[in-house]
């Protein structure tokens, strides 16, 4: 929170020295994150804190610019901030529910016994322990498959498992393939560890294969990462049929897969392609959704002859799991804590759905009625770029589409809603809010 301010300072700085003067336009929010080394999404709070201070004003489809004077009543009306805005973040996307705490802590007081923490103290291996692993398997298993508990590894968190596979599979110039809206921190991973992402085409029921195929014969792609269940930003979950054709396609080109199943404990239990493609999947699953981000574990399925080297990326990446966490999550798993969790998340991604159906009805808004965050893909004239700093002008925080956008220049005109983060009260104002917003023309001085 303090960076982006500070950033914004240094720019209030040059704005109240004349070194930015009246009328001045701002480099687009994406150049000026490429230019400083931020996300995309810092940029926009930049952006917004600028214009929360009266600094700035955005202007659908010209930019934003060093105000000269006081916003007058028409042409800047667009992000105008709203009298007693109350912050709420729907980047964040780390679901709560009522009584989780109360719900967690029970399970954690014997680890503090002097003897136990001791051992819970220690460091851990990749491949955890053997009580770690069973519970894992557990945790993870779906009608049809229940994952080797020999075959598990553990990371620090799932952002670490994804960084693992990938290391062990791609050298640097490597390429995967992605689907072309990504999550934006395997875009960060990719440029650390020097692989080039191509973007993938999909449709209503998944990855195109024909797509995977295609990019595999132009140049040969390394691996291929993809999100089936509630693929994060569209809340879309592929096919059986389109995972069957998929896992086909991958036996028949050997092709390497990282499966990032994050949020599929949302939904009810589906097999993941590992049960199709079980010599060439890795599965990356984790904590932090399930239960809270501050103590978490990642979770890795691998092939059984890759288990070593991936093991060999886990330490020299040094990703490993804390044993105090792996301890935690072995009791929480075998007293019940993360099935009641779960369970609990489902109802509640369910009335926030509710929520989001009401207040944005009519607009174009793609989500899963289990999902903890929607694709909203805005009406013209917004930008997403504009569209975010008129968000954080009134107090709301929303992710830009480009964030996820993989191919160079494709910036959609969307936003990721993370819901699951907020009290429902506040979801609801915030909604009701951006609503309010986007229901804007540029320049004719409509809305709240």
């Amino acid at each position: 929170m303090s960076d982006y301010r500070r950033i914004a300072d240094r720019i209030a700085d040059d704005i109240a020295t004349g070194r930015l003067r009246p009328g001045q336009r701002l480099p687009p929010q994406r150049a000026f994150a490429r230019r400083r080394g931020l996300a995309p999404s810092t940029a926009g709070r930049v952006y917004g804190e600028l214009v929360r201070r009266g600094l700035v004003v955005g202007e659908v489809g010209r930019g934003t610019f060093v105000r000269a004077a006081p916003a007058g009543p028409v042409g800047q009306a667009l992000i105008e901030p709203g009298p007693g805005a109350t912050p709420v973040n729907l980047e964040l996307n780390y679901p709560a529910v009522p009584g989780q705490p109360e719900l967690l802590a029970p399970v954690l007081a014997p680890l503090l016994r002097p003897d136990v923490l001791a051992e819970a103290l220690l460091p851990a291996a990749a491949t955890g322990t053997e009580a770690a692993r069973e519970a894992a398997a557990t945790l993870l298993t779906t009608p049809g498959w229940r994952p080797a508990p020999e075959r598990l590894l553990f990371t620090g968190n799932a952002r670490q498992a994804i960084a693992a596979v990938l290391a062990s599979l791609v050298r640097p110039g490597g390429r995967v393939g992605v689907e072309q809206l990504t999550y934006p921190l395997v875009k960060e991973i990719a440029a650390r560890l020097g692989i080039t992402l191509v973007p993938l085409a999909g449709d209503a029921a998944g990855l195109l294969p024909e797509a995977v195929a295609a990019a595999h014969r132009t140049a040969p792609l390394s691996a291929l990462y993809a999100q089936p269940t509630l693929h994060n930003p569209t809340s879309l979950t592929t096919s059986r049929p389109r995972l069957l054709q998929l896992a086909r396609l991958v036996h028949d080109l050997n092709l390497p897969v990282v499966e990032d199943r994050t949020w599929s404990f949302l939904r009810e239990p589906g097999d993941p392609l590992a049960v199709h493609a079980p010599a060439l999947t890795h599965v990356v699953d984790g904590l932090s959704k399930r239960v809270a981000p501050g103590l978490t574990a990642g979770f890795l399925v691998v092939p059984p002859h890759r288990v070593a080297v991936v093991a060999d990326a886990v330490r020299s990446g040094g990703w490993s799991a804390g044993r105090f966490a792996l301890e935690a999550a072995v009791r929480w798993t075998a007293e019940g804590t993360v099935a009641r969790l779960v369970e609990a998340k489902r109802a509640d991604a369910v009335r926030r759905q509710r929520i989001l159906a009401e207040e944005l009805a009519g607009f174009a808004v793609r989500s899963d009625p289990g999902s903890c965050f929607a694709w909203w893909e805005l009406p013209a004239p917004w930008r997403a770029d504009t569209f975010t700093a008129a968000a954080a002008a009134h107090g709301i925080a929303v992710t830009p589409g480009p964030a996820f956008a993989v191919a160079p220049g494709h910036t959609p005109d969307a936003v990721r809603l993370g819901l699951g983060s907020a009290s429902e009260a506040d979801l609801r104002w915030a909604l009701r809010r951006l609503a309010q917003i986007a229901a804007r023309r540029a320049g004719d001085g409509t809305g709240p």
